[in-house]
C-alpha cells in the first residue's frame, strides 16, 4: 500500500480509515510539526524526504507546486467530504489504479462535484 503524508488540515478520521485498509499514513502532527505554520513548501519537501505522498484538501496551492516542482512523492489532492469513509474509499481506489505515485497528482474529488 501507500506511504501518506497527510498535511495539518487533512481529517483524522479519514487517515483512520485509510490506515485500516493498509496504508502507511504519517501525519503533520505525528511527525511533531503542528500549529507551527508549516508552509506548503515544507510539507512537500518533508514528504519527499520521507519517500511519502502528500494527501491535502489544499487543492489550489498543491496544484501549484506539483506544477512547479515536477520531482516529488506523489501528491493527492481531495475536496471536502464529512462521509469520511465515502472519501476515504475513491482515495483507496485512486491509489490502487498506480503502479507508484511518484511524480503524481492526484484529484479526489467528493461524488456529484
Amino acid at each position: 500500500m501507500a506511504k501518506l503524508y497527510a498535511d495539518e488540515q487533512f481529517p483524522l478520521p479519514v487517515v483512520e480509515y485509510l490506515r485500516s485498509l493498509g496504508h502507511d499514513i504519517l501525519t503533520l502532527q505525528e511527525a511533531g510539526k503542528g500549529s507551527q505554520g508549516i508552509s506548503d513548501e515544507e510539507v512537500l519537501d518533508f514528504a519527499c524526504q520521507q519517500s511519502r505522498a502528500v494527501l491535502t484538501l489544499n487543492r489550489k496551492d498543491f496544484v501549484r507546486l506539483h506544477r512547479l516542482q515536477l520531482n516529488h512523492s506523489g501528491i493527492i489532492v481531495c475536496s471536502q467530504d464529512t462521509d469520511w469513509q465515502g472519501q476515504a474509499i475513491p482515495i483507496h481506489e485512486a491509489i490502487l489504479k498506480e503502479e507508484n505515485l511518484n511524480n503524481k497528482l492526484i484529484r479526489v474529488n467528493r461524488p456529484g462535484k
